[in-house]
């Protein structure tokens, strides 16, 4: 089945519009979720509105409400929340260019594949991505879609361009307040120098490819046993324990460094051959 696009519309610079479509660059159904069952009929259990003291309630009578303080609730209709919802606007405008490494990782949220709508729109959009890589610099703005504003970064993604979502600042917590009670002491040069090697030792070409998510992998295995076996009993999996470590409790912190340096060799990157 073709990608449906998450957006269509125009990015706009200055005087120039290029006509685009956004899709979205992660699988959703590469996790596992799951329901939960009522156990002696093996039916999916549904969710009843209840309130307390109540008891269950019809959906005409629930409306949404903002807790400002313990208990108590601003309410708000649904006309309410739609009368201040965003425009979604077709126009998406660069209104701002920051250096890539400007952008702290905490603030990248989502990432989205750009593409032109068509062959007329692949000039100026050919001329946007050159321009963002030959002076390596993010273009800004905000996207109006489904009712919300969302802050924008795009750059070169090989032929195409690449759109992350950011969070506004106030939904980003600031660190230092959790990095407070680390003392400022400076390791020793040797320590460090150890720790430098070992770090050379492990360092290669970033490959997403040569991760993969164990627990996933273990759970569609469990999901497929039992499927095939048809049983309702539990099936346990035999899960290797990590071993004890030796000695005491005390980490002789140069011992460990040295003994880690001498265990790792220097790791060979092996380029995949692409599939035709």
């Amino acid at each position: 089945m073709a990608a449906r696009a998450y957006w269509q519309g125009q990015i706009r610079l200055a005087l120039v519009s290029i006509p685009v479509e956004i899709y979205s660059a992660t699988k959703s159904g590469a996790r596992i979720s799951f329901n939960q069952i009522h156990e002696p009929s093996g039916k999916r259990i549904s969710y009843e509105k209840v309130v307390p003291g109540i008891g269950p309630v019809d959906r005409d009578e629930i409306i949404k409400g903002y807790e400002v303080s313990k208990g108590n609730y601003v309410l708000l209709d649904d006309e309410e929340i739609e009368a201040v919802k965003i425009e979604s606007k077709r126009t998406l405008e660069l209104v701002q260019f920051v250096d890539a490494c400007e952008i702290d990782p905490l603030y990248f949220e989502k990432p989205y594949y750009v593409v032109p709508n068509d062959e007329l729109a692949e000039e100026a959009f050919i001329v946007l991505r050159e321009a963002l890589r030959k002076s390596k610099k993010v273009a800004l703005g905000q996207l109006s879609v489904r009712g919300s504003e969302k802050l924008v970064a795009i750059k070169p993604c090989g032929k195409g361009l690449l759109l992350e979502t950011l969070r506004y600042a106030n939904e980003v917590r600031q660190g230092q307040s959790f990095f407070d009670d680390i003392g400022d002491a400076k390791p020793k040069k040797e320590l460090l120098d150890l720790a430098n090697t070992l770090i050379e030792q492990k360092s290669a070409p970033f490959d997403a490819g040569e991760f993969e998510d164990h627990y996933v992998e273990a759970l569609r295995k469990l999901i497929d046993k039992k499927a095939k076996s048809k049983s309702k009993k539990a099936v346990i999996e035999d899960v290797d324990e990590p071993e004890a470590a030796d000695g005491s409790n005390v980490i002789d912190l140069m011992a460990a460094l040295k003994k880690s340096v001498g265990k790792e060799q220097p790791k060979k990157t092996t380029r995949r051959k692409k599939s035709a």
